[in-house]
């Protein structure tokens, strides 16, 4: 008979249409929906009966207890209990979110997590160290608030070469489900959604290409329908800028988002501070308006700001972090003769050519720009010199007349941007250099003489990286060349693979640069190229920020230098992080001995980058304007020095200009260090993380958890899964699952490489406890036990055993919850309890789960004097339900005992956090299975 379905309480069991759901808190948008899930869906999406149409939709209803009738032989109890366990999504502890997760996150990583539960809206700046995982971070953070019913939807806004890895990271370890929003995508997403219908609303998670939503276009209606939680990536990009342009607009796009006081905010930067104290405190002033005017108060600050040291997280919270050490070296070279002239007869028509007397100043500046754009390019390779008077000489033909901006000419010989890797031409194109019939004879000669130089007889740079990479892949490595220019990349690819191929058999080379299509065509060769076993990328720095290449590379050569140190971070960042399998990566800087300017990038920027690194243990971005001062020393060291004088040591060094720049670094590296010692969180004891997560481990489940499971339970279906050479690695077959497995990622491919450590290995992939594989499996065992199919997995069993000394009953129990902290949330766990008869009684023997997993592990691996007959089984199940029946509050002892558990784990967060008291309501338990373990008589 039905009841009125407002009086079944949230966590209550109820029947309807057929089935037994669990009724869910109700939404406090929609109350007159009672929202319910099937009980043993764990993952199923809930419904909604809308209560004024189907008032009594919904009667009480009690989980069905195991039939003794069907008590089967002893030996799946494990695998049932851990199927069950391994299925839940809504954990009961303090931390919401961990049942959804696919990763196991270092302790250190939960600190932005407890700083954001802190906060209302949050508004928080994560800008710890490169490599330590800030993306794990935010969408840790953005899964809790999930979870938590704070949020409902989650935006991430990033560079477009980013989003698919953003989409990835979301899907894979979060189950965060996003849809990418970028120019190449909409069209698709649009013929997906209704006709009337926003895109931005229609999809609930959003990863969107940061560049496409801040045009004037599209900036409106994505403003209008975002995501309450915004996450931007790289967000220093996003600060305001001194001038006008693209960051301008990401700017005034993050201020716009930023407006909404509702709407939730993460901000994720290794860099938050570029030197420019304005851009600094606008990106600030996107947390809270306060901090971009007036004096900042860093107490103020403290709440929305972490920024940790590697060196400060190697063992925090008592667990050690294996971030890899960094071996770096330099090798130089000394340009062949022939080379050698080339460079200094350019050098030599370069300084008349820059210094023309009587030239009006704006001619002059273009000259100027001219003679850095030949140089640069000339000193990259012969085939960067090639492509860049190519340019020139096409451009005259086709008659390009434009005149451009100071600003033209900057874009195209600075580092800031990582896809501005062409040759720079617009200073040679512009009318206002006055290159005149002679200049073009003279370029088209040392156009020929360039040409001439190719490969490793006449490019003494070229041949050197040769033999770098060459001794690194000897020495087992996978190396990465960074170079300025496309050109030069395809250049050093092409020579790479001609030179290497006899020695190193098997060898495969592949550039990628910004030629190469859209950011998902470069993954593809990414991914290609690490199916070999010996292998090198060339890439330019289209490959430098935010993609991790770590997985499947461990080496660093620098074979141009560039321009600004930071770029030097941002490459050895990708190979160099947490999660990169050799303690060691190798980074090799080279440069020309007798390449003044080279000497110069050195002297002024790079060896004061390093300096400030290793005394800090972190790098400090160079202070805004270095590229200016970087160009007017090679103005006026090189450019304007007496053809063939002889070049003076420390110059550089000694120039007003650069001794500056240096005291205004080393005044930002002081304020650095002070920042991140206050901004480490301290105050965030590790010792109280590593225990919440020490006490769920044992509900959730661990890697070696999963590894059991699968070991134990894929043979049932006739897979397997087996140890290979390589330690903690395994070949995961699913056997008869594998359509199963199938139907829920297409994708996977079989045998599978596997791994269950919370460090990274690139030859294999992480299996955690939601992976499509675990889910089928845990889904199929407990299909089976629960339609009684065979006897496989019974949910009853006896067995003798020398594991006790008197009849024992072995209770595998869901228990469901209502959490309620203002916002009542359902949550469930699955634990295991053991008791005997004492005095006609029910006895508990032993603390949850540690004793009666002892037991049921003892009673599995011991040997049997003899099989019970059905009939035996049947009756000491039926004992055991008797006991359950004969005292109908046996569930009291179980529920007070994990109820005073929660509720202090809660509390301990609550002292860290802030907030009200969190109550705790339980139901009766859900009796999974019921084991009985008979002694030996």
């Amino acid at each position: 008979m039905t009841t009125a379905t407002s009086q079944v309480r949230p966590g209550a069991l109820a029947k309807a249409r057929g089935r037994t759901w669990v009724v869910l808190p109700r939404d406090a948008g929609e109350p007159k929906v009672i929202r319910i899930r099937p009980v043993d869906s764990p993952a199923a999406d809930p419904v909604g009966i809308y209560e004024p149409l189907e008032p009594r939709a919904l009667e009480s209803a009690e989980y069905e207890r195991p039939d003794p009738e069907r008590a089967g032989a002893f030996g799946s109890a494990l695998l049932l209990r851990d199927a069950v366990r391994l299925r839940l999504r809504s954990g009961a502890g303090p931390f919401r979110s961990l049942g959804g997760l696919s990763v196991q996150p270092r302790p250190y990583q939960f600190v932005p997590l407890l700083m954001s539960l802190k906060l209302d809206p949050v508004r928080l700046l994560i800008a710890d160290d490169v490599g330590v995982g800030k993306t794990i971070e935010a969408a840790m953070v953005a899964r809790e608030l999930l979870d938590r019913g704070i949020i409902r939807r989650v935006g991430v806004l990033c560079a477009p070469h980013l989003c698919e890895q953003w989409r990835d990271e979301l899907r894979d370890k979060f189950h965060i489900e996003a849809e990418i929003v970028q120019s190449s995508r909409i069209a698709g997403l649009q013929r997906a959604c209704p006709p009337t219908a926003s895109i931005y609303r229609h999809y609930r998670h959003l990863v969107v290409s940061i560049d496409y939503a801040k045009s004037d276009k599209n900036r409106g209606p994505f403003l209008r329908d975002a995501p309450d939680l915004i996450i931007i990536d790289e967000a220093h990009m996003a600060s305001r800028p001194r001038g006008e342009g693209a960051q301008q607009q990401r700017y005034e796009l993050a201020r716009d988002l930023a407006a909404d006081t509702s709407r939730h905010l993460i901000l994720c930067t290794a860099t938050p501070h570029s030197g420019v104290e304005e851009s600094f405190r606008s990106l600030l002033g996107l947390l809270d308006p306060k901090f971009a005017d007036g004096a900042l108060l860093r107490d103020d600050l403290v709440p929305h700001l972490v920024q940790r040291r590697r060196d400060d997280l190697q063992d925090w919270g008592h667990r050690n972090t294996p971030f890899p050490k960094r071996d770096p070296s330099e090798r130089t070279y000394q340009m062949s003769p022939r080379y050698q002239r080339l460079f200094n007869d350019i050098l030599e028509y370069l300084r008349k050519y820059a210094d023309a007397a009587g030239e009006r100043d704006h001619r002059q500046r273009v000259r100027f720009w001219g003679a850095i754009a030949i140089l640069r390019c000339v000193l990259s390779s012969p085939a960067a010199a090639r492509a860049t008077l190519l340019n020139r000489k096409s451009s005259i033909e086709t008659d390009d007349r434009t005149s451009r901006s100071d600003a033209d000419f900057a874009a195209q010989t600075d580092d800031s941007t990582p896809d501005a890797d062409h040759v720079p031409t617009a200073a040679l194109a512009d009318p206002a250099a006055g290159i005149t019939n002679s200049d073009v004879r003279r370029l088209n000669g040392f156009l020929k003489r360039a040409v001439e130089l190719e490969g490793t007889n006449g490019d003494a740079k070229l041949r050197e990286a040769v033999e770098i990479i060459s001794g690194l892949l000897a020495d087992g490595y996978s190396p990465i060349i960074y170079c300025r220019f496309i050109n030069t990349a395809q250049y050093v690819a092409e020579h790479v693979r001609r030179e290497l191929a006899s020695r190193h058999p098997g060898l495969e080379v592949a550039s990628v640069t910004g030629s190469d299509g859209d950011s998902e065509q470069r993954r593809e060769i990414v991914d290609h190229l690490a199916e070999s076993d010996v292998r090198v990328l060339v890439a330019t720095d289209c490959l430098s920020e935010g993609i991790n290449l770590h997985e499947h590379y461990d080496a660093v050569v620098h074979y141009d230098l560039p321009w600004n140190p930071n770029r030097l971070e941002q490459r050895e960042g990708r190979v160099d992080r947490f999660g990169q399998k050799r303690p060691v990566v190798k980074t090799v800087m080279l440069y020309g001995a007798d390449n003044e300017i080279d000497l110069v990038v050195l002297d002024v920027l790079v060896r004061k980058a390093a300096e400030i690194r290793q005394s800090l243990g972190v790098s400090v971005p160079v202070p805004a304007g270095s590229d200016e001062v970087l160009r007017a020393v090679i103005d006026d060291v090189l450019l304007r020095r007496a053809p063939g004088g002889p070049r003076q040591p420390g110059l550089a060094l000694r120039h007003e200009r650069a001794s500056r720049l240096h005291k205004a670094w080393e005044e930002m590296s002081r304020t650095e260090g002070r920042s991140r010692a206050f901004y480490a969180q301290r105050g965030i004891r590790p010792g109280d993380v590593a225990r919440e997560l020490d006490e769920m481990h044992p509900v959730l489940g661990v890697g070696d958890d999963v590894r059991r499971f699968l070991q134990n339970g894929l043979p049932r279906w006739n897979g397997e899964l087996r140890a290979t050479r390589t330690a903690g690695v395994y070949d995961l077959r699913p056997g008869e699952l594998a359509e199963l497995i199938g139907r829920r990622d297409p994708s996977l491919e079989f045998p599978l490489r596997a791994h269950f450590d919370d460090v990274p290995r690139p030859e294999a992939a992480l299996i955690g406890r939601n992976h499509p594989v675990v889910a089928a499996l845990a889904d199929q065992i407990l299909a089976d036990a629960l339609e009684g199919k065979g006897e496989g997995f019974p949910r009853s069993a006896a067995a003798i055993t020398s594991a006790v000394d008197q009849r024992t009953a072995v209770l595998l129990l869901r228990l469901r919850y209502i959490i309620d902290d203002g916002t009542p949330q359902y949550a469930e766990e699955v634990v295991t309890a053991a008791f005997q008869r004492l005095a006609g009684a029910i006895q508990w023997i032993g603390d949850l789960d540690a004793e009666p997993l002892r037991l049921l592990a003892e009673a599995d691996a011991g040997e049997i004097d003899r099989e019970l007959s059905q009939r035996e089984r049947v009756d000491h199940v039926e004992w055991a339900l008797g006991m359950l029946a004969a005292q109908p509050d046996w569930h009291e002892h179980v529920v007070d005992q994990r109820r005073a558990a929660l509720e202090q784990s809660h509390a301990r967060l609550r002292a860290q956090i802030g907030g009200s008291r969190v109550r705790i309501h339980a139901e009766t338990p859900d009796l999974i299975g019921c084991f009985v373990l008979v002694p030996k008589t």
